[in-house]
């Protein structure tokens, strides 16, 4: 399941969308993301084209299977990292930063292995 930084940001950005929205459009992307309208234009076509997503003919976007199990991959790993960096000490605007940057970059390997760590 290969997939780039930014594809995996742009779902777990749908995914928590949805989760306050009744319905997810590519301009609520742009305006959490804060994106040009266009760059999430091309960017959802990318993920619609890699049956990541689905959109409507009203132009609601609705993840895929394939599309929900990395956005909450992402989303799992961004919320366990960054209430741990929390936990140990660093502040809340950095943790959140570097928890960005580590979910996409950390092994699957990596991350089980913190979680059982966290969870003694």
């Amino acid at each position: 399941m290969a997939i780039n930084e930014s594809a995996e940001n742009y779902l777990e950005t749908i995914l928590m969308l949805s989760k306050k929205l009744p319905v997810v459009r590519s301009v609520d992307i742009a305006n959490e993301l804060g994106f040009k309208k266009s760059s999430v234009s091309i960017a959802m076509k990318n993920l619609r084209e890699n049956n990541h997503i689905a959109v409507s003919n009203a132009g609601f976007i609705t993840l895929t299977e394939s599309g929900k199990q990395i956005a909450e991959m992402i989303f799992e790993r961004h919320e366990l990292i960054s209430n741990w960096l929390i936990t140990i000490g660093v502040s809340e605007e950095t943790a959140l930063e570097d928890a960005c940057k580590m979910e996409h970059v950390i092994s699957q390997e990596s991350f089980e292995a913190i979680k059982k760590f966290i969870g003694k």
